[in-house]
């Protein structure tokens, strides 16, 4: 992404909780970032400590005007803060390919539910909101690598090899 953004002219400055000092990027705290950035695009795991990391208040520190992405995961954003925000003239634009529960309304036709979860659809709702279902791994190269990896996986197992993707 950092490439990418670059590529555009972009002047970057990043939050890490684990800093690379090798990619030469200015590190800044999130409150500086919030409020510096005319673009914000997150790339992290949810975890309990990053769960809502953007919420009311981290939105109220952002620029007016700041075009919002997030390809990480739904839960990083509290969506009803979000709603709020985007109705609110906060953002010029938000796209997100996640949100808090996508498992309920993507990858499967849901469209015979009569019950819709509100935010969601104030979000769908909004021309300055783009969403899509969660399709990152759907890339040639991604399923590519996903195979390699568990054949890869399958063979150390039978073999009695390390486990170097083990989950305990």
């Amino acid at each position: 992404m950092i490439n990418i953004l670059k590529g555009f002219g972009m002047d970057i400055v990043a939050y890490d909780a684990f800093p690379n000092p090798n990619l030469g990027l200015e590190y800044v705290t999130l409150d500086e970032l919030y409020a510096r950035a005319d673009v914000i695009s997150i790339h992290c795991p949810l975890m309990p400590a990053t769960r809502h990391m953007i919420d009311k208040d981290a939105i109220a520190k952002m620029k007016d005007g700041v075009i919002f992405i997030n390809v990480a995961r739904g839960g990083l954003v509290d969506s009803e803060a979000l709603a709020d925000a985007v109705e609110a003239g906060k953002f010029r634009g938000v796209g997100m390919d996640v949100c808090e529960k996508e498992h309920e309304y993507f990858f499967e036709d849901r469209s015979n539910l009569k019950e819709h979860d509100k935010t969601l659809s104030r979000l769908l709702a909004s021309d300055k909101v783009v969403i899509s279902g969660h399709q990152a791994f759907l890339t040639e190269e991604a399923l590519e690598q996903m195979a390699l990896i568990t054949m890869d996986n399958a063979k150390a197992f039978l073999e009695g090899a390390e486990l170097v993707n083990e989950v305990k």
